[in-house]
C-alpha cells in the first residue's frame, strides 16, 4: 500500500478542506541510531556501526509484536499502533525492541505495520484460545505455566499466525525460531521449533486438542471461553441475559476486525460530501452511514487518514455512529447551556459543540486533567473552543458549590466498555465481575451527582458504552427511585425506531447494528 502524505492544499469552495497527492513511501534500512551506552551483545546476524546492532535476520514485524505485547501485559502499552505519529510510531516501536532484546531490525515499511496491527490485536484477542493450544502441547503444564515472558508472546505469535492467519507454516515456523534464538538463546528456538511444527501437524490433520461444548451450564460456559476466547465470567453473564446463540453471536463480533467511522467537522464546514471526496482522493474505500448524516464507515485505510492530516487538520474525527447517536438522544441546540459530565476524551463533547452553531456553551468536566488537555487541544482545531470551557474537577465534588444550571446535561460514565469490545482487543482481560460491581456503585454516585445540575424542565442524559443490563436500565431505575421530579423522555424522536427500547431508551447492539454496543437514556425535570 502507498504510503499518503498530506500535501499540495487546494482552494476549494470551502476554503478549507485540503485535497490530497499520493506519495510512494520507500523501504530504507533500519535507524541506526542507537541508545546512548548501549552495550551490545555480540551475535551471528548482527551488523552495523558503533553501539548500534542491526539484527537483518529477524523478522521486525515478529519483533515489535512480541515486545509490544509484553509492554501491554504490563501495562505499559495499548493494543493498537494507529497514531498521529504515522509511520514515526515504527521508529518508537524499535526502539522498544532495542532496549528490551539489545538489537534493532530493519525499519518497519507499511506492510510491517499492519502486520504488527493485525497481530498484536488478533493475538491479545485470541490469547485464552492461543494458550490452551499452548499448554496443551507442552510436554507437562508445568512447563506452560512456567513460561518465560517473551518466550511466551513468541509462540502466542507462531500459534495466531498459523491458526488464524494462515500464513505460510514453513515461514512461520522459521521466522518465530530465529527470534527466539537471537533474542533469548538456541534452546529457545528449538523449544519454538518443536511446539509449532507439532501445531502445523495438528493442523494438517484437522486434530487441534479443542474443548467440546457439554456439560451442564458451567462446562459450556468454560468451553465457549476458550474456544472464542472471552474471559469466562463474562459468557456466563451474557448466556444467563441473552442465551447461548446470541452470546455466540456476540463474540463472533468481538473477535472480528473492526471498522471504524469518520464524522465530518461541520464548525469547520466540512459536509460528508466534502469528506468522501477527500477519501476518493486518497483512495480510502468506505460506505455511507445510514443512520447519521455526517458519518461514513471506513474498514480499512485509517492510517493513511490519519498520515493526510485530516484528523490533526481538524476536518474529521474518528467517531463511531453509536456514540454520535448519544449526541442526537441529548439534541443539542444553538443557544444551549450545557454540562458534559466526564468528557474527556471530547469525542461527543466536539460533536455537541459543532451542533452550537458558535452560540451557547459547553461545560467540559473531568477529573484527569492530561486528557482535558487533549480535548482543549483538539476543541482548537475544531474551530469549536469558543464554546468550550474545560474544568478540572471530580464531579462528586463539583456539584457541592454548583454556581450555575444548564439546559442539559450528559453523563457519559465510567463503565465496563462490554459494547467496544471489538475496538478494545484488551479490555476484555482488564475487566473482572468485581469490577462491575464497583462500577454501578460510581455510577449511582455520578447520577446523583449530575442530575443536581439541570435547570427545572432541562434534559439529562445517562450513558454507557456498555450492553449490560445492570450498568444500563437498572441504574436508570434505581435513580428515578430516588429522583422522582425526574422522568423519561422517551427517544423515538431523536434516534432511528430500531435502536429504541420498550421503555423509550437508546440502544445498540453489535450483533443486530453492526456499532459499537451503547446506551442512553433520556430524562426530563420537571418544571
Amino acid at each position: 500500500m502507498m504510503g499518503i502524505a498530506a500535501a499540495n492544499y487546494s482552494v476549494l469552495s470551502l476554503g478549507s478542506v485540503p485535497s490530497v497527492s499520493k506519495t510512494r513511501r520507500s523501504s530504507r534500512p533500519g535507524n541506526t541510531t542507537a541508545s546512548p551506552g548501549k552495550v551490545s551483545r555480540e551475535r551471528p546476524g548482527f551488523k552495523g556501526q558503533n553501539d548500534h546492532k542491526l539484527n537483518l535476520e529477524v523478522s521486525p514485524h515478529r519483533a515489535v509484536s512480541a515486545v509490544r505485547l509484553m509492554r501491554i501485559e504490563l501495562g505499559g502499552a495499548f493494543a493498537d499502533l494507529l497514531n498521529e505519529r504515522g509511520k514515526g510510531s515504527g521508529d518508537n516501536e524499535m526502539g522498544y525492541v532495542e532496549r528490551t532484546l539489545g538489537f534493532r531490525t530493519r525499519e518497519l515499511d507499511d506492510r510491517d505495520l499492519r502486520l504488527v496491527t493485525d497481530v498484536v490485536g488478533g493475538t491479545i484477542r485470541w490469547r485464552r484460545f492461543l494458550d490452551h493450544l499452548i499448554g496443551s502441547l507442552c510436554h507437562d503444564k508445568k512447563a506452560f505455566q512456567s513460561m518465560e515472558p517473551l518466550l511466551l508472546q513468541i509462540l502466542r505469535i507462531g500459534f495466531y499466525e498459523i491458526i488464524k492467519l494462515n500464513m505460510p507454516s514453513y515461514a512461520v515456523v522459521d521466522e518465530n525460531v530465529r527470534l527466539a534464538k537471537f533474542a533469548l538463546r538456541p534452546g529457545a528456538g528449538n523449544m519454538v521449533n518443536g511446539i509449532l511444527r507439532k501445531l502445523v501437524m495438528l493442523k494438517d490433520t484437522n486434530s487441534l486438542p479443542l474443548p467440546k461444548v457439554e456439560g451442564d451450564n458451567r462446562a459450556q460456559a468454560r468451553a465457549l471461553a476458550t474456544l472464542h476466547s472471552h474471559p469466562v465470567w463474562m459468557v456466563r453473564r451474557w448466556m444467563k441475559f441473552f442465551g447461548q446463540d446470541e452470546t455466540i453471536r456476540l463474540m463472533t463480533w468481538n473477535n472480528s476486525e473492526p471498522s471504524f467511522s469518520l464524522r465530518a467537522n461541520a464548525a469547520k464546514g466540512v459536509t460528508r460530501t466534502d469528506l468522501t471526496r477527500l477519501l476518493d482522493e486518497l483512495e480510502v474505500p468506505y460506505e455511507l452511514s445510514s443512520n447519521m448524516d455526517d458519518f461514513v464507515r471506513v474498514s480499512t485505510g485509517l492510517q493513511i487518514v490519519i498520515q493526510a492530516g485530516l484528523l490533526k487538520e481538524g476536518f474529521c474525527a474518528v467517531q463511531d455512529e453509536s456514540a454520535g447517536l448519544v449526541v442526537s438522544v441529548l439534541d443539542p441546540q444553538s443557544g444551549d447551556k450545557i454540562a458534559d459530565c466526564c468528557a474527556a476524551p471530547g469525542g461527543k463533547t466536539l460533536y455537541m459543540a459543532s451542533q452550537l452553531r458558535g452560540e451557547g456553551m459547553i461545560s467540559a468536566i473531568d477529573v484527569n486533567k492530561g486528557r482535558l488537555r487533549i480535548l482543549k487541544e483538539t476543541a482548537r482545531s475544531h474551530k469549536v473552543d469558543g464554546v468550550i470551557t474545560t474544568i478540572h474537577a471530580d464531579l462528586r465534588i463539583f456539584v457541592e458549590n454548583p454556581s450555575v444550571k444548564f439546559d442539559k446535561v450528559l453523563l457519559d460514565a465510567p463503565c465496563s466498555g462490554l459494547g467496544v469490545l471489538s475496538k478494545r482487543a484488551d479490555l476484555r482481560w482488564n475487566k473482572t465481575l468485581e469490577d462491575l460491581e464497583e462500577l454501578k456503585t460510581l455510577q449511582d454516585e455520578l447520577l446523583n451527582a449530575a442530575s443536581s445540575l439541570v435547570r427545572p424542565g432541562g434534559v439529562f442524559v445517562y450513558s454507557t458504552c456498555s450492553i449490560d443490563h445492570e450498568e444500563n436500565e437498572e441504574r436508570v431505575a434505581a435513580f428515578l427511585l430516588k429522583h422522582p421530579d425526574f422522568s423519561i423522555d422517551p427517544v423515538d424522536r431523536y434516534v432511528p425506531h430500531h435502536f429504541v427500547t420498550e421503555k423509550g431508551f437508546y440502544l445498540s447492539n453489535p450483533v443486530r447494528h453492526s456499532l459499537d454496543g451503547a446506551f442512553a437514556a433520556r430524562l426530563v425535570r420537571a418544571s
